[in-house]
């Protein structure tokens, strides 16, 4: 079997194991009973709402519009009053804001929307949120520090001209080390950019010079990820149109480990699958416990033995709400080993966890559920394993971007694209 095929089916096998097809289905899970044994969990807010539609980006958005925006702040409100009585007191200790563009509500209804979150809940964590680069002039930084946000993440995305061009990304490289320039002084503690390679005819020069301009511009953490290819966004359709090839995987590979090389020269540490940070400071990330409820359309969340799923659909998010029904559009009930799988995945992408905190979560031990699949990644030099700890190598690191790849296509792919086009889908099967 050729390396490739190994790691491909072994970390499938990991993470998805041998299950049978995921069926998610039309109905809304008792959740009272489920909050009774959380101790503590995570809490994502989704902005459904950009300015211009990106033509590669998969999440879920659509055009803003203000008074759409004003309606939404009044639905999500609604949403974090249903919430309250099922919340308690319990602490939420992370909490992420996402989209879309988050940036589009600062001054229609986010502010509003936080002071409610932080009236209702007891929240005992700092805001990581997303922006744009166009979103970022010193007034509006000002305006997001009031908010209370402490960790924020520009959509850089490319720093050549002509890669933002064919991105469809409305602002210049000048204008964006700009803007970079002005978050990196406003006191945050991360300033994240989000950085794409293996873009339509990159060359291995080009991502030379963007990491060192990364550097450059002091940013405290990188994400850097290959441009995914959804097939139900524009972006497949111009690919094809415009017969972009994509670099292949030794390709794909040598760009990141150009990548490495540059952050880890400069003081940058790996803390995710994605991401380089300074050493010393902390990171910015997305919901960074294994628990987590996601307000908003499209906003999904994970139980323990559930994972469920707010309708896309804006209008049909709101209109719930309205009526008081709650907007959940689909439930899955996790099995011990989909609950088993879900753990590992985001403890895989942080690249390193300790083995006793899954015996903790599930009664077993590590080794006797998954000993077997990690064996032959660590002869593969892809993980480490220790007596009590797990750590991918950069060389696993890579690996899992491409089978990460491989399951968006195969699973979040058919899931989103089902879940946009039909606002209450009866069922769906991955």
């Amino acid at each position: 079997m050729k390396i490739q095929e190994l790691i491909q089916t072994t970390f499938r096998k990991l993470l998805i194991k041998d299950s049978l097809d995921i069926v998610l289905e039309r109905k809304i899970p008792d959740l009272a009973e489920r909050f009774q044994d959380i101790d503590e969990f995570g809490l994502y807010l989704h902005i459904p709402f950009c300015r211009q539609i990106c033509p590669y980006c998969p999440y879920n958005k659509e055009i803003y519009h203000p008074e759409v925006a004003k309606r939404y702040k009044h639905a999500v409100i609604r949403e974090v009053d249903f919430y309250s009585k099922l919340f308690g007191k319990k602490p939420v200790t992370s909490f992420y804001i996402g989209g879309g563009t988050p940036t589009t509500m600062l001054y229609s209804g986010l502010k509003e929307i936080l002071n409610h979150i932080y009236g209702t809940f007891n929240m005992q964590c700092e805001i990581h949120m997303e922006s744009h680069p166009n979103d970022l002039s010193q007034q509006n930084l000002n305006a997001i520090k009031a908010l209370g946000v402490t960790n924020l993440s520009i959509g850089v995305e490319a720093l050549q001209d002509h890669h933002l061009k064919t991105l469809q990304r409305p602002y210049s490289v000048r204008q964006v080390r700009e803007a970079v320039s002005r978050a990196v002084h406003a006191s945050f503690k991360c300033v994240n950019a989000d950085f794409i390679f293996a873009l339509p005819n990159q060359t291995y020069r080009e991502v030379e010079e963007a990491g060192h301009l990364l550097i450059e511009m002091g940013l405290d953490q990188v994400a850097a990820y290959p441009l995914f290819t959804f097939p139900y966004t524009q972006w497949a359709q111009i690919s094809k149109e415009k017969r972009y090839t994509r670099p292949n995987l030794f390709a794909r590979g040598k760009m990141l480990h150009i990548l490495e090389g540059i952050f880890y020269a400069a003081g940058y540490e790996r803390t995710s699958v994605w991401a380089f940070t300074k050493k010393g400071i902390p990171k910015y990330c997305s919901v960074s416990v294994p628990l987590y409820v996601g307000l908003g359309a499209s906003g999904g969340s994970y139980l323990k033995d559930v994972f469920y799923l707010n309708t896309f659909n804006v209008q049909e998010y709101i209109l719930a709400l309205e009526s008081g029904s709650p907007p959940i559009a689909l439930s899955l009930k996790l099995t011990a080993d989909m609950q088993m799988a879900g753990w590992l995945y985001w403890r895989i992408y942080e690249t390193r966890f300790d083995k006793r905190d899954f015996q903790k979560r599930f009664g077993v031990e590590f080794e006797r559920i998954y000993g077997k699949y990690l064996r032959p990644l660590a002869l593969a030099g892809l993980v480490k394993n220790d007596q009590d700890q797990i750590a991918l190598s950069d060389r696993g690191a890579y690996w899992l971007h491409y089978v990460q790849d491989l399951f968006s296509i195969d699973y979040l792919s058919k899931l989103w694209d089902i879940s946009k086009h039909e606002p209450w889908p009866d069922r769906v099967v991955l």
